[in-house]
């Protein structure tokens, strides 16, 4: 039942591997793809196992069990988090960005605004902006090294009269940090002052390394915000085969989001996902552990690499995600010119640009990868990096907007 490094597998169309998009991104298809938050790694034996026996008993008609998902998300929370979660808190949608689109709806107006603190995941915009509501930025602070939230610009931001939601991401991707109890207790403060509703984005809450913990927002103020929590897909590499769980213990809002998730038919899911999870949640603690200690094993290489071999570029320090925060500054790189010569070196790292239009020296790396690909990449952005100036690319177009269409 334990996590195995897997064999190479061809027989996909992962949007990690599309020609299109790696030449859309990179300028060549010759590219080791790190740009997508997914796992190249097989899911856990028990959610092999029950797929098998979906797949085999070779029927499908209607079957629900949300009842089912909820107790193993809740009892996966109360072992791996010591949280308690009420099963009837929960409300089935198809996926975490489709609930947090649905609750900006919900909880805003048309011309009303909604924080998030940058640099942050690129949908986040996106589902903001498509839905008519403005967008406030509150810029992370680097002290000492380490991204910080900054509080006197969230109290300026956040007194605003328009701003009604805050989206915050815990553990934050792409930057890494998970955020302490005492920090989200400042947020909290400082939302519930002005009105404010977070809309807390957790679904890297179980890729949490040594020496960090993760504390939902559920466990800080649960009265008033919201968490995205309870989909498999970060922690069990399951992107293409999960949904998504609203939970709050907000009565009306619980009521409010039940009834346009069952209006919508958002929450019946089908029998893979829904006995996947199931499966996932109530036999995947041995395959999550490893995972991590794989992940963690991959930090360290990264990490003593850059120090040792390539220290201009420097790495941030990961607390959470399976994201690595690059910051390339010192080489000179930005913008068209990094990804010109991240495609050159085979590098598939999300352009920083991506994240935040004053990152354009940055970018982010998916590390839940075998460790030889890293190594192997790293070696090669290297041999790219410390060339005469002369054989350094010049800049060229910028990606298009299609290749931001995911992950």
């Amino acid at each position: 039942m334990g996590f195995e490094q897997p064999a190479r597998n061809s027989q996909n169309s992962f949007i990690r591997n599309s020609e299109s998009m790696l030449q859309g991104i990179f300028g060549t298809t010759d590219v080791t793809p790190f740009w997508v938050a997914d796992m190249d790694f097989k899911v856990a034996p028990p959610v092999q196992a029950e797929l098998r026996r979906l797949a085999e008993r070779g029927q499908f008609a209607y079957e629900f069990n949300s009842a089912g998902v909820f107790a193993a998300v809740s009892g996966w929370f109360k072992r791996r988090h010591n949280l308690d979660l009420d099963t009837g808190n929960f409300v089935q949608v198809t996926g975490v960005l489709t609930a947090a689109a649905l609750l900006i709806r919900e909880l805003t107006d048309e011309g009303d605004s909604v924080l998030m603190q940058t640099p942050a995941y690129h949908q986040f915009s996106k589902m903001i902006s498509s839905a008519g509501r403005n967008i406030v930025t509150s810029p992370l602070k680097v002290d000492d090294g380490r991204y910080a939230m900054d509080f006197a610009d969230l109290e300026v931001k956040l007194s605003a009269l328009d701003v009604k939601v805050m989206i915050l991401c815990n553990p934050h991707n792409p930057v890494g940090r998970v955020w302490t109890a005492d920090e989200l207790k400042t947020l909290t403060d400082i939302a519930n002052k002005h009105g404010v509703v977070i809309i807390s984005d957790e679904i890297h809450a179980d890729i949490i390394y040594s020496g960090h913990r993760f504390t939902s927002l559920m466990a800080v103020d649960p009265a008033n915000h919201v968490s995205l929590i309870g989909s498999p897909s970060k922690t069990f590499g399951m992107q293409s085969i999960s949904d998504g769980y609203i939970y709050t213990q907000h009565s009306e809002l619980l009521e409010s989001m039940r009834a346009v998730s069952s209006s919508m038919y958002l929450d019946h899911g089908n029998a893979f996902t829904t006995f996947a999870t199931i499966a996932a949640f109530n036999q995947g603690d041995g395959w999550v552990d490893g995972l991590l200690e794989y992940l963690q094993g991959n930090i360290r290489w990264i990490s003593h690499f850059l120090e040792s071999e390539l220290p201009a570029v420097k790495m941030f320090p990961v607390e959470g995600t399976y994201q690595v925060w690059l910051d390339f500054s010192a080489t000179g790189l930005s913008g068209e010119a990094l990804v010109k010569t991240l495609g050159e070196a085979g590098f598939g790292a999300s352009p920083g640009s991506w994240f935040d239009s004053e990152a354009s020296g940055f970018a982010r790396m998916n590390f839940a990868v075998p460790k030889e690909d890293i190594e192997a990449a790293f070696r090669r952005l290297k041999d790219v990096l410390t060339a005469p100036v002369a054989a350094q690319p010049q800049p060229t177009d910028t990606e298009s907007d299609k290749t931001r269409s995911c992950c």
